[in-house]
């Protein structure tokens, strides 16, 4: 009876975390739209501008997302003035539905507003503001909204710290906070809440109010404080905990701390079941409970230092199985780091930002704290010797992660150290996992109008890469230029890559140098570990040129034109012909046979070189054929097609390109084989073992 009671808000929570795993994935929360409408009306709850987009968030007769481009510098003018929170307006335009990832492991999209009961996004074609009346609530977020936009040197960072909204920090910032193990510190949570509620209570003590009044105060507070950072998860936790917290000392209920954290998740679960997705949730209760429950670990040392050393390692513990799960890496270093970011942040950086918030003359002092803060992030961020890569685990993995630091914590308190070592173990073997893998993996990843294979050899032989895509790069006017720093490399390639557990691409393939096969590989070579790349014959383009630069500075070795590739027991061969005078004949073409199931990949190849391959080479019955130019008709000709016989045809496209990629013809030409599209089935994966295939598909 004794363990029964000790265990009885463990055992509560458990049951609704399951029960809010069940409830979301059964659909039980639809759409109150059929897909058709073509007008909407509903109140502004959020909103954002970024180039010649306008983003806003209305509550209708659901959530929406709708989405404007301005069609001049003075209707964007404009809207900067006229649209508020809080404001009615009736849209016109299309409902869409979102995309899930076409890559795999990525960020879905669909998913998350999904679980944030988002069902459709609009696209408006004419924007009428009905009314520009709003609550109070409104009314007071504009006025905070109004006053920070007046900063000039930390407005940025009056978002983060009071209205929770990090968007407005650089996007390279925010990953270098990512990378070190930090982005923690600016989601407004429980630290927050206990500075902002300390000051309330303080001030209201000076001036001698009572503790009932003082309370009713406090309490008021937290709840316009929710609405102003937008329900976030983080504060939704922190400041129901804090409520609990105070309820249970004045009715003297002697919950303890720990019991109180559990039944604060369980509420806010059953009142949102798809909570449980949300990431800063998860990071919240997880690390929290963490602490609590380790509290007296933490206090065993007196003196400061050792006390938020203590935090770190078990906050680091804590969230080391969301954040491999997440980002697939992990920096050793962020114990340490934390060590100097979280004094400078929390008492430093956060308390001087409501200053600044109250007191605009301290704009400037702020604005340079910012500069240290930001710098020596990116400095911190330089040290990639303690940023290890861990591929994507399964639930299972991470419920085993979670098994095993727990018992390296009970047995670390009780002074057996050694246990600790079973952490490093299990680090070890998730990082050296791809050694044990004995199957040949081939991806063709979704890069819209582009091409990039990955293909990744058993046991972690080699990882090569043929194509790494690009944006095609039209000129804008200014003002239409939006914020986004988006690349495909460092935004689709580099995480995915990591999420599969690749460190380094050993050889990248550039089939030819055109942007949309190789307009992404300066990036690539900047921000993830490239040993080798090979161009393909004729002379260097002008961006294989600016590529070449950059590989002799950093000391990349690189050849052009060679025969074949050797690995091992693997081979492919490059089937050369002649220099022709066009770039894309001139392409890399790559032949590669594994345990006899035969790939071959064309590039940007046309139908003279096609000719001439069939003249000069012996291929047949190809089992796996990557189309040549998209599935354009300047390729894949039906003599070539019925000499090479593909089983499974590949091709690599944008939806809805301006080209009409893949042509009706070569979709015929084709036809007696099975044709997998990116613009369709997403990105295509295939494994192979000795004696079998499977294939799989991310459509969105």
């Amino acid at each position: 009876m004794k363990y029964i009671k000790k265990f009885i808000f463990l055992f509560i929570t458990c049951i609704i975390v399951l029960f809010s795993f069940i409830i979301t994935n059964i659909n039980l929360y639809k759409s109150k739209y059929s897909g058709n409408e073509n007008t909407i009306s509903g109140i502004i709850y959020e909103y954002s501008i970024d180039g010649n987009k306008l983003t806003m968030h209305i509550k209708s007769k659901e959530k929406l997302i709708c989405k404007y481009y301005f069609n001049t510098e003075k209707e964007k003018q404009y809207y900067l003035k006229n649209i508020k929170l809080g404001y009615e307006v009736k849209l016109k335009g299309n409902l869409l539905e979102p995309n899930n990832n076409t890559v795999p492991n990525l960020f879905n999209y669909k998913r998350y507003l999904c679980n944030n009961r988002i069902y459709w996004i609009f696209i408006v074609d004419k924007i009428n503001i009905i009314s520009k009346k709003s609550n109070i609530f409104y009314k007071i977020k504009n006025n905070i909204i109004d006053k920070i936009d007046t900063y000039k040197f930390s407005k940025n960072y009056l978002y983060a710290f009071i209205l929770g909204d990090t968007s407005k920090i650089d996007i390279n910032i925010i990953k270098s906070y990512q990378n070190n193990g930090i982005s923690h510190l600016f989601a407004v949570s429980g630290m927050h809440i206990t500075l902002l509620t300390g000051i309330i209570i303080l001030i209201l003590k000076k001036i001698r109010i009572g503790n009932i009044f003082i309370n009713i105060i406090v309490f008021t507070f937290l709840l316009l404080y929710i609405f102003l950072t937008g329900f976030s998860a983080s504060i939704l936790r922190a400041s129901l905990f804090f409520i609990l917290i105070k309820i249970n000392g004045i009715l003297n209920l002697k919950i303890k701390t720990i019991n109180i954290l559990l039944l604060t998740i369980s509420f806010l679960l059953i009142i949102n079941p798809f909570l449980i997705y949300n990431l800063g949730f998860q990071y919240s209760c997880i690390v929290s409970l963490t602490i609590v429950y380790f509290s007296d670990l933490i206090n065993k040392n007196k003196l400061y230092i050792f006390k938020i050393l203590n935090i770190s390692i078990i906050a680091f513990l804590a969230g080391l199985p969301i954040s491999i799960y997440n980002f697939y890496n992990v920096n050793l270093l962020s114990i340490l780091l934390n060590l100097v970011f979280v004094p400078f942040i929390s008492l430093i950086m956060f308390p001087f930002s409501i200053l600044t918030f109250i007191f605009p003359i301290l704009d400037k002092i702020n604005g340079n704290l910012i500069i240290i803060l930001e710098n020596l992030s990116l400095f911190t961020n330089n040290f990639k010797l303690f940023n290890i890569i861990l591929a994507k685990p399964n639930l299972i993995i991470v419920f085993l992660y979670y098994i095993i630091i727990i018992f390296s914590l009970v047995m670390f308190n009780k002074r057996k150290f050694k246990y600790i070592g079973l952490i490093i173990i299990i680090l070890f073997i998730h990082n050296n996992y791809k050694y044990f893998n004995s199957k040949l993996e081939m991806i063709m990843i979704d890069v819209g109008q582009g091409d990039s294979i990955l293909i990744s050899l058993p046991n972690n032989s080699s990882n090569i890469l043929i194509d790494t895509g690009g944006q095609i790069k039209y000129k804008k006017e200014s003002w239409k230029i939006t914020n986004s720093n988006y690349s495909i490399a460092k935004d689709t390639l580099i995480p995915f890559f990591r999420s599969l557990g690749v460190k380094k691409i050993d050889y990248l393939i550039i089939t030819h140098g055109d942007s949309d096969h190789m307009g992404e590989a300066i990036n690539l070579v900047n921000n993830f570990k490239v040993e080798n790349i090979i161009f393909n014959c004729g002379e260097y383009n002008d961006l294989e040129k600016e590529l070449i630069n950059i590989l002799e500075k950093k000391n990349i070795k690189h050849y052009s034109c060679i025969k074949e590739l050797n690995m091992d027991k693997y081979k492919l061969q490059f089937l050369n012909t002649k220099e022709y005078d066009n770039e894309n004949d001139n392409s890399n073409v790559v032949y590669f046979n594994y345990n006899n199931y035969k790939f071959l990949f064309m590039g940007d190849a046309g139908i003279d070189r096609e000719k001439d391959i069939l003249d000069k080479y012996n291929i047949n019955n190809i089992d796996f054929l990557k189309v040549g130019h998209h599935g354009s008709n300047t390729s894949s000709s039906n003599d070539f097609i019925e000499s090479i016989n593909p089983k499974y045809s590949l091709i690599s496209v944008g939806k809805n390109n301006r080209y009409g990629h893949p042509k009706d013809e070569v979709l015929d030409t084709l036809s007696n084989s099975k044709i997998y599209r990116t613009d369709i089935n997403g990105s295509v994966e295939i494994k192979l073992d000795k004696n079998s295939y499977k294939f799989r598909t991310y459509s969105p």
